[in-house]
């Protein structure tokens, strides 16, 4: 079976989920994402697919259905990342219980659209809390019901080829029989793998790779004094400690550190382009990391675009969409897995077998 092989991303984002769904060999054919920055990074770099643009929860998924562009062919996956801030670990404030935030129900909408779109194979992404919620376990369920079997796992993103340290809820589902999730590759990538090659900002023809932050000479005195390659702010000396750090009990410790060269990066969060919100300095240059880095870290290809003549976007908004996407690395890594697992079904059963069961 040659394909092609369809999928569609809710809860897109930028397109992190997309890229690794399109780099294993789906052709993603829609997407829906509310965010008008994320839509339009998205739009930038995947034209081929259809973006519906506002609240999946106001989406009919007979849309999406009407829409499919091949009415012989099933719908072979349907992924998605909901937005996670409330099942998020800052966002708990290290206690067992969720904040309550009104997108941690965006996973039932997942499982409505599954119930209408019933695709072959399904593949949902989230921080690692989300498998003791309720909700989870309730979507689990039905989706059990639907006839999936389901696998899921905790697991490292550094694993798949990603060079950061991020741990993430996976989660796949298929109507043919059970799938396993990929198997980690023999070799983690480091930071010098990723961004080692890069010039200096200002001498880079990259717009993306050029922003850079600035910081009062009191903050950049204190960078040049933190040890080069992995150091942190612990190594100062005491009068180059921030009173908001004197405390002994304040945490975030990594504040103002280094990233090293010969290993993974820390997760790359919203808070990225700024070294006051966790190791996100250069490991030898006396700077934050720069957007593109932080797009390279989370293995966005190099070419990928964020910034467009046709509209602005704030620079805290650019390191949000940065850090909240899904590693496009781990997404192919799990979705080229679904996808072998397809082609083996359909050797087996024949083509024609498998739009009978998406009917």
């Amino acid at each position: 079976m040659r394909g092609p092989f369809f999928a569609v991303d809710l809860f897109a984002g930028c397109g992190g989920l997309t890229q690794g769904l399109r780099d294993a060999g789906f052709h993603v054919f829609a997407a829906i994402e509310n965010d008008s920055y994320a839509a339009n990074v998205y739009g930038l770099n995947h034209p081929g697919a259809h973006i519906y643009r506002g609240d999946i929860q106001d989406l009919d998924p007979t849309t999406i259905k009407n829409d499919f562009p091949a009415e012989t062919s099933p719908l072979h996956l349907l992924a998605a990342c909901p937005p996670c801030q409330g099942f998020s670990s800052l966002r708990r404030k290290n206690k067992k219980r969720s904040v309550f935030d009104k997108r941690n129900q965006l996973i039932l909408e997942f499982v409505r659209f599954v119930e209408e779109l019933r695709p072959l194979c399904i593949m949902l992404e989230n921080v690692p809390w989300l498998e003791n919620y309720h909700l989870y376990k309730k979507a689990v369920r039905r989706l059990r019901s639907l006839g999936y079997e389901l696998t899921d796992a905790v697991l490292d993103v550094a694993d798949y080829g990603v060079p950061q340290h991020r741990d993430r809820l996976i989660l796949l589902g298929s109507r043919l029989e059970k799938t396993s999730l990929a198997r980690p590759y023999w070799r983690k990538r480091t930071v010098r793998d990723e961004i080692g090659d890069l010039p200096t900002p200002k001498n880079s023809r990259d717009a993306l790779h050029r922003l850079t932050m600035q910081h009062t000479p009191k903050i950049s005195e204190l960078i040049r004094n933190i040890p080069r390659n992995g150091g942190s702010r612990k190594s100062l000396p005491k009068r180059f400690h921030l009173k908001c750090h004197q405390n002994k009990k304040a945490g975030f410790c990594d504040v103002y550190g280094r990233l090293r060269w010969s290993d993974q990066s820390v997760t790359i969060t919203g808070g990225c382009l700024n070294p006051s919100k966790g190791r996100f300095l250069h490991p030898t240059q006396n700077r934050a990391i720069t957007p593109r880095e932080a797009a390279l870290l989370q293995t966005f290809p190099r070419r990928y675009r964020f910034l467009s003549d046709d509209f602005e976007m704030p620079k805290d908004v650019l390191a949000l969409l940065i850090g909240n996407a899904l590693p496009p690395k781990f997404s192919a890594a799990h979705s080229r897995q679904l996808l072998k697992h397809i082609k083996a079904n359909a050797l087996k059963a024949g083509a024609s077998a498998l739009c009978d069961i998406a009917l």
